[in-house]
């Protein structure tokens, strides 16, 4: 065996698997509910094996709201630079949101359990309401350019389109086989004409 074999906190167990055991763990138990220990315990390892990759249960936390931070930002980044009208800016970025959240569900979801206890946390969230803005401000541009409805404001229009995305994380469940792309048709759908009779 070559010397310069990937380490490994045991056999089996690459950082990548560690961290998406462990974020699994904190979305079954809660993360501050989550110990190390514990997460020692479902793996089967030692806390050093663990620490052979990680310097902390923040640090696992962090790794993990990068993840989908980052996905988000870069939908974000791509929608806002779109050659397109400001409608199709628009559902550009609540589809790509919603390939985002099938995309990364385990990270996602904790980023939507977060409570702000920690300055890891925090930033999250601080990141978490610049989107929100961001997003407001794609909304209010549709609005000025007449595609979307002016009686209501931006900033609680995003919220709306952001929960329903969000909600996603409590019922979606990808063993099932979904089609995702039905699914953002769907979420497009239902953001910009409702539950009525109308299609596109």
């Amino acid at each position: 065996m070559s010397k310069t074999s990937v380490k490994r906190g045991r056999p089996g167990y690459e950082r990548a698997e560690v961290l998406r055991l462990c974020v699994a763990e904190f979305n079954e138990r809660g993360y501050e509910a989550t110990s190390m220990d514990m997460l020692a315990k479902k793996l089967g390892l030692t806390k050093s094996a663990i620490y052979h990759h990680v310097a902390s249960k923040e640090e696992i936390l962090e790794i993990a709201l990068k993840q989908a931070l980052n996905a988000l930002d870069e939908v974000f980044e791509a929608g806002e630079v779109l050659e397109a009208d400001a409608l199709e800016r628009l559902e550009f970025v609540v589809r790509q949101t919603v390939f985002v959240l099938t995309d990364h569900l385990p990270e996602v979801t904790l980023l939507l359990r977060l409570r702000g206890n920690t300055p890891v946390e925090d930033a999250a969230l601080g990141k978490r309401r610049e989107l929100t803005v961001r997003l407001s401000n794609l909304v209010g541009a549709a609005q000025e350019a007449g595609f979307v409805r002016q009686d209501a404001d931006p900033a609680t229009l995003a919220r709306l389109i952001f929960g329903m995305i969000n909600s996603l994380s409590g019922w979606y469940d990808p063993t099932r086989g979904s089609d995702v792309d039905a699914l953002a048709d769907t979420v497009v759908e239902m953001a910009f004409h409702g539950i009525g009779r109308h299609t596109l």
